[in-house]
């Protein structure tokens, strides 16, 4: 926002009003420090259309800040794709769980 030539959030949020999207103030502040809860498609329409961007310089990837996978136990291996043994239940002939 600073390389736009916007300096305070009041001026950020009027810009977005006047393109007919209203932002409350929790929202505004994630906008401002890069760090929003979300952003639903049609907001980006109107940030971007703001900004004068492209949708691919408020989406810069951050693969750095992305956790790093836990260590495999027993439990995790077999829910990514072990085959396990199931028992077959028996047929009853019913469709509708017993009363």
């Amino acid at each position: 926002m600073p390389n736009r030539g916007i300096w305070k959030t009041s001026e950020l949020q009027r810009l977005h009003a006047a393109r007919g999207m209203t932002i409350s103030a929790g929202k505004m502040s994630g906008l401002w420090s890069g760090q929003p809860n979300s952003v639903r498609l049609d907001e980006l329409d109107v940030i971007c259309a703001v900004l004068g961007c492209g949708s691919e310089e408020p989406l810069q990837p951050e693969p750095e800040t992305v956790a790093e996978p836990k260590p495999d136990t027993k439990q995790q291996t077999a829910a990514v794709g072990e085959a396990r043994s199931v028992a077959p239940r028996p047929k009853s002939g019913r469709t509708l769980p017993p009363r």
